[in-house]
């Protein structure tokens, strides 16, 4: 049966652009799998999402819109019903995954349901159940119930399968982990092209979120102001991007920039001519039981790479080795590893190599494929649902 392409249908409305889904994707076909894509776009945006939970639920529009999406999506499905032999439900799918299951179950095929994080936890997060106690406690029942229609869930850290049995009452082995990885093919080793510097180039890029405790990046670079050496650059958008640039005004600062985000090429270009990718440093659950995309994306290129202790990072990156770690919410730690990692230029080199070394061995889209179908192809023989 090895002999024979595993056919996998991806399905949802999961985003279709997110890093997770189309590492996933890649990685499996890298590795011979015969990926079907049945993709409907359902959200517009991150903020879209936001307005649904807050109040969007009660509006007869946004309730329309689920119907068509999901008949679409039926439509799509009925074409490539016979072409697959396991359907996987992919980052966000808390509402595809009831559809699936159906579908699932009137083929006779097995579901796996790519979970990568909690949209309940991101709400929290993000303080929506200030807004509307009711729309979050919905999002957690759905999620709660989505849980458990799969024959198999995939998440990247066992400390976020810990929350899931903890929040959600799901067992531990229901889940399989699938490191998030990086874009191997865009984020590769490259040489700097800016003009040689006296300065030490510290980049932070993303979006922004609580979790990655971009103020503490701030306040670092003002116990750092003395230091002339010492340049940041924090490049992107969100909802912490204009509290940072407040403080960092308040402070006077010259040795931070903020830039918006760039076009992929120019961000790659950015991190190459830097000195040190910096992560994240918030002390939220959702940033303790991640290990963030940024911090692979350091790696993958070759980059030393300074971010916030934690379980989930400590138990796949060791420091010292393939990355530094420093206590998070704490500028005072934040800036003397930083002030270490400037004057020590040995150590600097040994992290890049190393953490490239691991990143290669573990985390290239040919690694995550091959983790991903590993767990998929003794799921090809149909199981009973839920099993």
């Amino acid at each position: 049966m090895d002999s024979v392409p595993l056919r996998v249908c991806y399905f949802g409305t999961y985003r279709e652009r997110y890093t997770r889904n189309r590492i996933m994707i890649t990685g499996l076909r890298r590795n011979h799998v015969v990926v079907t894509e049945c993709h409907v776009p359902l959200w517009h945006s991150i903020a879209d999402r936001e307005v649904a939970v807050r109040s969007g639920w009660r509006s007869l529009k946004f309730w329309w819109r689920i119907v068509c999406v999901y008949l679409q999506l039926v439509r799509c499905y009925w074409s490539v019903r016979h072409t697959y032999d396991i359907l996987v439900v992919g980052y966000p799918g808390q509402f595809d995954v009831l559809l699936a299951r159906v579908l699932s179950w009137w083929q006779g095929k097995p579901l796996v349901w790519d979970v990568f994080m909690s949209i309940y936890l991101i709400s929290l997060e993000r303080g929506l159940q200030q807004q509307n106690v009711i729309g979050i406690n919905l999002l957690r029942g759905l999620e709660w119930l989505a849980c458990r229609l799969p024959d198999r869930l995939i998440l990247d850290t066992e400390e976020y399968v810990a929350w899931f049995h903890t929040v959600h009452g799901i067992a531990a082995d229901r889940f399989r982990l699938v490191p998030t990885g990086a874009d191997s093919d865009e984020f590769y080793p490259r040489p700097p092209q800016a003009s040689q510097v006296a300065s030490f180039q510290v980049i932070y890029y993303g979006t922004f979120i609580p979790n990655h405790g971009v103020h503490y990046l701030v306040e670092a670079a003002h116990l750092l102001a003395d230091d002339p050496t010492i340049h940041f650059a924090l490049i992107g958008e969100g909802p912490d991007r204009a509290a940072a640039m407040q403080l960092a005004q308040t402070y006077h600062l010259t040795n931070i920039s903020f830039v918006e985000w760039l076009e992929p090429q120019a961000l790659t270009q950015r991190i190459a001519d830097a000195d040190l990718c910096v992560c994240a440093f918030g002390t939220t659950p959702q940033s303790l039981m991640t290990i963030q995309n940024k911090i692979y994306e350091g790696l993958a290129m070759r980059k030393p790479v300074l971010t916030g202790d934690g379980p989930a990072v400590r138990r796949q990156l060791p420091h010292g080795e393939a990355l530094y770690l420093c206590e998070r919410a704490n500028p005072k730690a934040l800036a003397a590893a930083i002030e270490t990692l400037r004057h020590d230029p040995a150590l600097c080199r040994k992290l890049a190599q190393g953490g490239h070394a691991r990143f290669l061995a573990q985390f290239t889209l040919e690694a995550v494929g091959r983790t991903f179908k590993n767990y998929l192809l003794p799921m090809r023989t149909p199981t009973a649902p839920g099993a």
